[in-house]
């Protein structure tokens, strides 16, 4: 009898869109066969300060983006960055002994410092375990591009030949990583609307500011109600205090944590959302036009920039840009057209066969010498 395939997801609790990645994809997998453990590579921080790394990021982007903005042009995205970090060394160190004696068959990074670590300990030769990255942002900076890692997986085929130039090894299209139920959500809108204490007939609008509430969603729901046009539903994600601020109104739908979102999507007209992850590509399943508004410094931004290249998205610069093009897409014709772009992104293959059917194999071995440099820095 064949022993089934263990593999190991390195994720981060940094939002949630890298965990909700992880967490399916492990589903995926142990559908399959396979043997799957998570770990949180927050927890490899040393003196357990991975909760402060946390709360430093959260803090970053929801009070001071410019510092995050500054953060990222010098650590993730200069031509010339810092070398390799102690933090990172030290995490790298304390996977390598967490590993220990019983490695898994390969380890699968959905976080880009998890990236570096891996990449570093392949590239020192102290990692014979195959390292697939699953990036899972629409853009793709520095320190996803770790020259040690044998392979990267993406669902944006745009930056594939970038990823493999960067890096020196090979670069794969994946359908993006969604739960089932955004494939084929419920349809009746009416009821969602009515259900969620909106008018029946009204043309919702999801505002998301991720699981953290960033990106000022307040303004932009107000926006968007006071132009008669439109209905904003604002995901507050598990931000308690933007829940109580907008709820105490009573002038317009105001959610917390939901597990019913693909019924959302499917009674919505469109999605205005901050960053160009995993809600983003949750709604391109669903069929759901995107508008990129207010986005995260930094990636959310080049994300956006990258989302509306493709001609997946829209990238609005203001709130009069944002109503005119919530305006554009009741033309049926562009609206198809957008919806189409998005939905071919599915029809490449799923991550969870690439790796059950195609294991990542390295090329030359540990402690090869990568050609690409592009991501050769880490944080």
């Amino acid at each position: 009898m064949t022993a089934a395939r263990r593999l190991l997801i390195l994720s981060a609790s940094m939002g949630s869109g890298h965990d909700g990645v992880a967490a399916e994809l492990a589903r995926r997998l142990t559908a399959d066969g396979a043997e799957v453990e998570i770990i949180d590579v927050l927890h490899l921080v040393p003196f357990r300060l991975g909760h402060a790394l946390r709360r430093g990021y959260h803090w970053t982007i929801k009070r001071a983006p410019w510092l995050y903005e500054v953060i990222y042009q010098v650590f993730f995205t200069a031509k010339r960055a810092p070398s390799a970090s102690p933090l990172t060394i030290l995490m790298a160190a304390r996977l390598r002994r967490l590993i220990g004696g019983h490695p898994p068959d390969e380890i699968v990074s959905t976080f880009h410092l998890a990236a570096q670590m891996t990449g570093l300990l392949r590239r020192r030769g102290r990692l014979r375990t195959p390292c697939t990255v699953l990036i899972i942002d629409f853009a793709v900076h520095r320190l996803w591009l770790h020259p040690g890692n044998d392979r990267h997986l993406c669902p944006n085929p745009a930056v594939l030949a970038h990823i493999t130039a960067a890096t020196g090894r090979p670069a794969l299209a994946c359908a993006p990583v969604v739960r089932p139920a955004f494939l084929a959500p419920a349809a009746d809108r009416a009821g969602t609307a009515v259900r969620i204490g909106a008018d029946p007939g009204a043309r919702l609008v999801l505002v998301s500011g991720g699981s953290w509430g960033v990106g000022r969603p307040e303004e932009t729901a107000r926006l968007l109600a006071r132009s008669g046009r439109y209905t904003p539903v604002v995901l507050c994600g598990r931000d308690a205090g933007l829940h109580r601020r907008l709820a105490g109104s009573g002038t317009m739908p105001v959610l917390g944590w939901r597990d019913d979102v693909p019924d959302l999507m499917a009674a919505a007209y469109a999605l205005v959302d901050i960053s160009a992850g995993l809600t983003c590509q949750e709604a391109f399943a669903a069929g759901l036009p995107v508008i990129l508004y207010r986005p995260i410094p930094g990636h959310g931004r080049d994300g956006a920039l990258a989302m509306a290249r493709a001609g997946m998205g829209e990238y609005a610069r203001d709130g009069a840009a944002l109503l005119d093009a919530l305006d554009r897409l009741g033309d049926e014709r562009l609206r198809g057209r957008r919806i189409a772009r998005a939905a071919a992104l599915f029809a490449a293959a799923p991550a969870e066969t690439v790796l059950i059917s195609a294991p990542a194999r390295p090329a030359d071995g540990p402690g090869r010498e990568a050609t690409g440099r592009a991501g050769d820095s880490r944080r």
